[in-house]
């Protein structure tokens, strides 16, 4: 496809399934309610895009910058692997599926997210507001979540194995099934959380506001 990369970013084109925009700088685009289901954005420098209501499902934003990026919408089965979501605001996006290996999410917001079955396993979510979200099933294995407000969050099943969730606050959390095995928890808040068959193996739970037992 021939692009007006010109009309791009002024955001007159919105219809744009399957779009070849890799390596592009669409800083501050603003592509609110657009299609880009399937869009090859790898390397695509997005920082402070406004995405919301964009559909991205199926794309890949492998090595993305989308820093501060505005990205309230549907992500399923989205590579954003090596992806920067720094300050990203995620809130309610739908991310069932997707990959995220070693992708940056440091102070993003992602609270009422959906990500059930997401692939975060090296994740950096340091300050990361998950507060509600859906990580059933999701593998967050060896994932920095140091200061994470995960209260409320379902992690139903899900595998945290040697993943920091130093001083995270789990309160009222579901945790049943989660495999925290090596996991580091100094600190961390569990008041209301249900531990019901946990795997706490080789844990660090040393200060934690819960003895799980």
């Amino acid at each position: 496809m021939d692009l007006d990369l010109v009309a791009l970013r002024a955001g007159h084109l919105k219809h744009l399934p399957g779009v070849n925009l890799e390596d592009e700088d669409l800083t501050e685009v603003q592509l609110p309610n657009a299609d880009l289901a399937g869009a090859n954005l790898v390397g695509t420098i997005l920082s402070s895009a406004n995405l919301k209501g964009t559909r991205l499902d199926g794309a890949n934003l492998m090595a993305a910058q989308l820093i501060g990026a505005d990205l309230r919408g549907n992500l399923l089965g989205s590579n954003l692997m090596q992806a920067d979501l720094t300050q990203a605001d995620l809130r309610g996006s739908n991310l069932r599926g997707a990959n995220l290996m070693s992708a940056t999410l440091t102070q993003a917001s992602l609270a009422g997210a959906f990500l059930s079955g997401a692939n975060l396993i090296g994740v950096k979510l340091q300050g990361a507001d998950l507060r509600g979200a859906d990580l059933r099933g999701a593998n967050l294995n060896n994932a920095n979540l140091k200061g994470v407000d995960l209260s409320y969050a379902d992690l139903q099943g899900a595998s945290l194995t040697q993943a920091n969730l130093e001083e995270a606050d789990l309160r009222g959390a579901n945790l049943i099934g989660a495999n925290l095995k090596e996991a580091h928890l100094l600190c961390a808040e569990l008041e209301g959380a249900n531990l019901t068959g946990i795997t706490w193996e080789g844990a660090c739970l040393v200060g934690t506001s819960q003895n799980p037992g």
